[in-house]
Order: structure tokens, then C-alpha cells, then sequence
């Protein structure tokens, strides 16, 4: 029940429709005792900055969830963010603190690989396409090194954002082969769409799926529709197929305890 001392949480999303985690966030607060509600809140790019002050303002609001187009834009409006978020330049997660200051941080490359592992699935060793270059996909990419990939193929409609993607991993992981390149998944053990396509009824998919071959993995972080035309292509080219609600799944428990002020496993 939804009294005047339930404390609010929010995601914020353009578009919104499509978002999970209100969902699992409510099944989260009620499995724990937690007198909270979790909404989401529909924010146009545009309107992010003036949307967050006042948030700020909202003595019984405790936390947020950023997702696409945000994250990034997100990243400069907190007051301080964490080290995975700074090294990445993006949040998905932000703790509004009693005096209103916002603390973000990013769990969206621990909470893609848990999902991987969740589903028997290990990127050690393995060759990897990351389609796309934001903040999702920085993140994926530097938990994909951590993991002991074996190789990382960037390939993004915007060069110089491949570059910097592959210049943050480098940096972090000085071990691991990665490059720039095109959305060519032949000589690949895994293909991971970190882009926006899919999301949208008519959406351009994100590689030449007749390149597929059965051996590969494909795998998705966009959480609605399930199913994205590309996975079901993929799926129908014989590939093993892996749906985003997983990625969201294994962080759903980090992501509540940071905007709670707990750590992690508590």
C-alpha cells in the first residue's frame, strides 16, 4: 500500500514503454520489506536537465534508474559517480541522498556478463562483436575484457565513438586484443547488439544477419520486445539466442541496494 511515508524511485526513459524495471524493481521492494514504489517517468533528452532539478527537490525521492538516451547526459548532471561510472563517462543508477545531492554509478557490464553466466554461458576465450559504442556498450565491453574475452570487434555508425571505446578498454586492460571495425560478424563466437535497433517497429537491424552462422551466439540488451527482429533472425539462422531481461535480471539486485544507500550482497 502506497502511504505518505513510501519512499519514491523512479527510471528515466525516452521512450518508456518498453522498460522492465518498475516490474522487477516492485518485486524487489516487496520481497524485502522495502516501503517503496518504483514508476516510470517518460523524459525527452531535451528536458533531462530541467527534469533532474527538480527531482533533486523531492525530499521523499531516493533513487533513479537511467536508460537510453541518458545515461551519458546523466553522467554530468550527479554530483559525484562511481569509479565504473567515471571510467566509462555514463550512469544507470543514481542515489538521491537527504540533502539532494546525486551519487551515480554504472552496473550495466557486471550485470551483463552475470546474465551471460546465469544462462551457462562464459565469454572466456571467446571472440566477441559489440555493435554499438554508448554507454551500455562501454561498459559490456570493459566487463568483457575483465572477463577474459578473447577478442573485442567494436563496430559503431560513429567512428570516432568506436574509438573511444576501444581507447577506455585499452587503457583498463592493456591485455586484451580489441578494434575498430564493421558489423561483420564472420569470424565471431559472439554477437552482441548494445544499439538502440529493435526497439521500434521498422528499425534497420544492426548487421546482415544471412553473415550468421549456427555456432554463434546472438545476443541482445534491449528488454521489449523480447524478441527483437534481429534475435528472431538469428534464432531462424540456427544461433543460440540471448534476450536482454537477463542483462537487467543479475543487476536488479545491485541497483536496489545502491539507490538504498546498502552495499551490494547485504
Amino acid at each position: 500500500m502506497i502511504t505518505g511515508t513510501t519512499r519514491l524511485f523512479a527510471i528515466l526513459a525516452d521512450p518508456v514503454g518498453h522498460v522492465q524495471a518498475p516490474q522487477m524493481l516492485n518485486a524487489w521492494f516487496e520481497a524485502h520489506d522495502v516501503d517503496g514504489v518504483f514508476v516510470p517517468l517518460h523524459v525527452h533528452l531535451d528536458d533531462l536537465d530541467a527534469v533532474v532539478q527538480g527531482l533533486r527537490a523531492l525530499h521523499n525521492l531516493d533513487g533513479l534508474v537511467i536508460t537510453m538516451p541518458h545515461k551519458t547526459a546523466m553522467a554530468a548532471l550527479c554530483d559525484d559517480i562511481g569509479p565504473a561510472a567515471r571510467a566509462i563517462g555514463s550512469v544507470n543508477t543514481v542515489r538521491r541522498t537527504p540533502d539532494g545531492r546525486l551519487v551515480g554509478d554504472m552496473f550495466d557490464g557486471h550485470g551483463f556478463v552475470a546474465g551471460l553466466k546465469s544462462q551457462g554461458i562464459d565469454p572466456r576465450g571467446q571472440r566477441i562483436l559489440l555493435l554499438g559504442a554508448g554507454g551500455a556498450a562501454t561498459a559490456i565491453a570493459l566487463a568483457l575484457a575483465e572477463s577474459g574475452a578473447g577478442a573485442l570487434t567494436v563496430a559503431n555508425r560513429t567512428r570516432s565513438k568506436a574509438d573511444a571505446l576501444k581507447a577506455c578498454v585499452q587503457a583498463a586492460h592493456p591485455e586484451v586484443r580489441i578494434e575498430v571495425g564493421q558489423p561483420d560478424p564472420r569470424g565471431h563466437d559472439m554477437v552482441v547488439n548494445a544499439t538502440s535497433q529493435g526497439m521500434k517497429p521498422g528499425d534497420t537491424l544492426p548487421l546482415d544477419t544471412t553473415l550468421l552462422e549456427p555456432a554463434m551466439t546472438a545476443i541482445e540488451i534491449i528488454t521489449k520486445p523480447e524478441i527483437t527482429p534481429w534475435l528472431e533472425q538469428a534464432r531462424n539462422r540456427g544461433c543460440r539466442i540471448h534476450i536482454g531481461r537477463h542483462m537487467l535480471q543479475a543487476q536488479i539486485d545491485q541497483m536496489a541496494r545502491f539507490m538504498l544507500g546498502e552495499a551490494a550482497g547485504a
